[in-house]
């Protein structure tokens, strides 16, 4: 049975917030990744349009959430469902880390508004 303790997590570090990786082609998943984010206070993360559906669901703190146009206050126990090719942006007003929980399928990539791809390497 195929488990990954907290010890083997991989973090990255991008854009001022943690990406803490558990499910991906690296510990053994052959189409989901998985990861916890952490945004700490006053992070404004980048918009970026991603290229494969994510599921965002909001472990601990608030956060505003822009999803193309609209923005919404998300709180603890929120999800946001993020479609292919939407366009994504993630703000901590608060003055606590908030920490996420999110699932997307191996391959995904996003593009930032100068027209720069990241490939994160938690889910590839």
């Amino acid at each position: 049975m195929p488990v990954v303790r907290s010890s083997d997590a991989v973090t990255h570090e991008i854009h001022g917030a943690r990406f803490v990786s558990y499910a991906g082609p690296r510990t053994g998943s052959a189409h989901l990744c998985a990861w916890r984010g952490e945004i700490p206070a006053g992070t404004r993360a980048p918009a970026h349009t991603v290229s494969h559906e994510e599921i965002f669901h909001l472990l601990v703190g608030e956060l505003l959430v822009t999803l193309d146009d609209t923005t919404e206050r998300v709180r603890a126990g929120d999800t946001v469902i993020v479609r292919a090719g939407s366009t994504l942006a993630v703000e901590n007003p608060t003055g606590h880390t908030a920490l996420s929980w999110v699932t997307s399928s191996i391959g995904l990539t996003a593009r930032l508004a100068d027209g720069s791809r990241i490939v994160p390497p938690w889910a590839n």
